[in-house]
């Protein structure tokens, strides 16, 4: 089986290409720039690839023919201490962030349609909570909050267009938990965030099409 992960140079993706290695899969791994991490981990099922998604550049690296399985993982969170509330959010700032975490699986999506379709593949969109509406009760969060909202819809489009392919597509929420996204403060450490999240997808048909998943496997309100 095979899957390719963006974003898997640290983190959640970095996670997602720890269990399915354990799990013998064949991963692609893809990252923008530096991938150390990628580099300590020796096994002859690992496949990296340069791809930045936030730019309309052709990966780096030899692609599968056939996908069984996509994470949309890479994001970005955009300016931090303050710098997302309404007095000081700038467009740019918010354009940066929505071309890299919702633009982004679109150009995915794009340039790996044939090999999703050969291998009737399942997609996993990562967005967050932050981009419920039904969830807000902060505020702030302007240029974040906006672009996972955005790859909700998103998803939910992609799952309608593709059905008629056998591609099934689920939004995921993965919880607050332990990065560097988050400075460490989550709730949940990254191994169980994984193991909630490979259980929805591996449950993908349970769900509605385009569905925004919890971890645990409760449905997010949009």
């Amino acid at each position: 089986m095979n899957v390719l992960i963006t974003g898997a140079n640290r983190g959640l993706g970095l996670g997602f290409v720890h269990h399915y290695l354990a799990h013998g899969w064949q991963v692609w791994a893809c990252h923008r720039s530096e991938c150390e991490a990628l580099k300590g981990l020796h096994s002859d099922a690992l496949h990296t690839v340069c791809w930045d998604v936030g730019e309309n550049t052709e990966p780096q690296g030899l692609l599968p023919d056939k996908l069984h399985l996509l994470i949309n993982n890479a994001g970005v969170y955009g300016p931090g201490s303050g710098g997302q509330s309404l007095d000081l959010i700038v467009p740019e700032a918010m354009l940066e962030v929505f071309n890299t975490d919702c633009i982004g699986p679109v150009r995915v999506v794009q340039r790996l349609k044939s090999s999703l379709i050969a291998g009737q593949a399942a997609i996993a969109n990562i967005s967050s909570k932050m981009g419920s509406t039904g969830d807000n009760s902060s505020g702030g969060a302007y240029a974040y909050r906006a672009a996972k909202a955005g790859l909700v819809i998103v998803s939910k489009s992609m799952a309608v267009d593709l059905q008629s392919y056998g591609i099934r597509v689920v939004t995921l929420h993965p919880g607050w938990v332990q990065t560097d996204m988050t400075h460490q403060t989550g709730l949940i450490d990254i191994e169980t965030s994984i193991a909630g999240m490979t259980q929805v997808i591996e449950n993908i048909d349970d769900y509605e099409l385009g569905q925004f998943v919890a971890f645990n496997g409760s449905i997010v309100p949009y």
